[in-house]
């Protein structure tokens, strides 16, 4: 028996398979149920895709919102224009921790700061920037952040080799830094020019919060993949609380104390904690990564608009 329905949708629809993820668009599109367990889109241009229904599908979010949860197959990369997907692209995410120096000076530490935020402008490759002080102490004893965005794996590697860099490395950071440690990965987001470079308004003010992860050896594959997934699930269901998110799986050789990163832009301190107070979340963590989990760092820093002091 097939059951007809009209109704918009604006929900992320994300694979079990691939654990990729895409938004239906705000247009009503017709969706036909029936007994296998399957529903067919009719799209607004008549273009029709098979789905599979989740067995948990009659509840889904954390923002107190209720929606099909559904799988699909290889149909991703949809424009976002008149479709009822929006597209994805890669990027690499690429997070610097540094240990400044006991009694690191305003002014030592500004510089140390102007130095790697304004290096964007003198060396290609870098397409988005952001950088502070440590709200809080952690066990390890970081006290600055640096975020960066590479559109690929190849202009990060060309940004570990360049000397300009290394030179801000050694002239402007290591003299007030006694560690840096490095982790990258490789994610998704919307293929359109704010998200990619993280330009606009949404970005000009926030929080950024980073969670470093490193897994029992039995959890690598299927386990962290799930609990990545549910993670992503929940970040989705609060689009007024973040405006970005990332994850991925560290591909840095020489750094791998931490298997997995997540970055997550929040739109202010308030929206963080509430995500992380929510009780959702909390049982997420509980039963996904509490299990799994060898040691993880949650760390994170102000964004406020760039001035003109900066170089």
């Amino acid at each position: 028996m097939n059951i007809y329905s009209h109704i918009s949708i604006p929900k992320t629809l994300v694979s079990s398979q691939t654990s990729k993820s895409s938004n239906l668009s705000q247009s009503q599109c017709i969706i036909k149920f029936n007994s296998g367990g399957f529903f067919n889109v009719l799209n607004r241009n008549g273009g029709e895709q098979k789905k599979l229904i989740f067995s948990d599908s009659k509840k889904w979010g954390s923002c107190g919102k209720l929606g099909f949860r559904v799988g699909f197959s290889a149909v991703d990369g949809f424009s976002s224009d008149n479709s009822d997907f929006i597209k994805k692209r890669k990027v690499v995410d690429h997070i610097t921790l540094l240990k400044a120096k006991e009694g690191l000076s305003d002014e030592d530490e500004k510089d140390m700061l102007d130095h790697l935020y304004t290096s964007q402008y003198q060396m290609g490759g870098i397409i988005a920037i952001s950088l502070g002080r440590l709200r809080n102490q952690n066990p390890d004893g970081y006290t600055h952040a640096v975020y960066m965005r590479f559109q690929g794996k190849e202009d990060l590697a060309k940004f570990y080799e360049n000397t300009f860099y290394l030179g801000v490395l050694k002239d402007h950071v290591m003299p007030y830094s006694h560690e840096l440690r490095y982790v990258d990965y490789e994610a998704e987001v919307e293929d359109d020019i704010l998200p990619i470079f993280r330009k606009g308004q949404e970005f000009n003010y926030g929080l950024e919060f980073m969670l470093l992860i490193s897994v029992v050896e039995s959890a690598h594959g299927e386990p962290i993949e799930d609990a990545l997934l549910e993670h992503a699930n929940l970040a989705r269901e609060c689009p007024s609380l973040i405006v970005q998110f990332t994850q991925g799986s560290n591909f840095n050789l020489s750094s791998k104390e931490y298997s997995h990163a997540v970055v997550i832009r929040f739109r202010s301190s308030e929206a963080f904690e509430m995500f992380v107070g929510n009780s959702e979340y909390r049982e997420m963590w509980t039963s996904k990564f509490a299990p799994i989990v060898q040691k993880t760092l949650a760390i994170d820093f102000t964004i406020d608009p760039v001035g003109t002091e900066l170089m």
